[in-house]
């Protein structure tokens, strides 16, 4: 009797890489991420930071957004996974301050003491991070203070010792630090003290709430409180009624940002000079 024929299994990575194209619309999803990085096909945009107390624009939150076809612009949760997915988190950030140093050389501040760039947990573990961000700003001649880095609270909760070895390397070279989104999770002020913070980014879930919640109140007092013994800017995020902006300059927050401060606009938009 003839035995059968086995059907070779299918390669279960081709497979699942296959999927992942098929799910995200891309045919091969990490080489349109290269082609987007090397022919500049993303787009920065720019939320600006209003300092309260003297009650104008001092920094701007770098944004990006990716051009496809008939001009269409897909916004981060449409892209930022799949960088993530293929580990080319580190090289959209790399991208990203290149774009944003040459920006600051050829047209200045744009209104903008210094621009916040949110830095991704991939790019955390690349040691070799800070010398990029040191040679480019060498390069072009760029003041290492007009940069401020953005780490997301998720991240420096998961990745400490990254997160503060990577901030000691950047503050040596006179970059500023941010903690974005706190609040959300953490329930200590250690690792703020630990990455010696210039700010604390306070998340929208205490802000949103600080005028029917005592705990939320009480939650940015707090933080407040620590700021002040760190030496840290406040920014209070997702700001979007007038009554809540208001009550943040009662409490005296030193800087907000949402949609009832300004939208996010193109980075060409914005004055040249400065």
């Amino acid at each position: 009797m003839q035995a059968k024929k086995t059907q070779a299994a299918p390669d279960e990575d081709a497979l699942l890489d296959e999927a992942h194209g098929d799910f995200v619309g891309w045919r091969r999803p990490a080489q349109r991420l290269r082609e987007a990085l090397a022919k500049d096909e993303l787009q920065l945009y720019v939320q600006p930071i209003m300092a309260l107390p003297e009650n104008r624009f001092a920094m701007g939150e770098v944004l990006v957004r990716l051009r496809e076809e008939e001009a269409k612009l897909l916004p981060p949760g449409d892209f930022l996974p799949t960088f993530e997915h293929y580990e080319m988190m580190a090289e959209l950030d790399r991208w990203v301050v290149s774009r944003i140093v040459q920006r600051l050389a050829r047209h200045g501040h744009g209104g903008f003491r210094r621009y916040s760039i949110n830095v991704a947990e991939q790019t955390l573990k690349k040691a070799d991070m800070p010398r990029f961000v040191l040679q480019t700003l060498e390069k072009l001649k760029v003041r290492a203070d007009t940069l401020c880095f953005e780490i997301d609270e998720s991240d420096m909760l998961a990745r400490l010792t990254a997160a503060a070895r990577f901030s000691a390397a950047v503050r040596s070279l006179g970059c500023k630090i941010a903690v974005d989104g706190f609040g959300r999770r953490a329930t200590s002020f250690v690792p703020l003290k630990t990455l010696r913070v210039d700010y604390i980014k306070v998340d929208g879930s205490i802000t949103r709430n600080i005028l029917r919640s005592e705990h939320a109140l009480k939650k940015l007092q707090t933080i407040l409180r620590v700021g002040k013994a760190l030496n840290a800017g406040i920014i209070a995020e997702f700001v979007e009624q007038a009554e809540i902006l208001d009550s943040l300059r009662k409490l005296r927050v030193g800087y907000a940002q949402g949609f009832g401060i300004a939208r996010p606009a193109p980075i060409e938009e914005l004055p040249k000079g400065g």
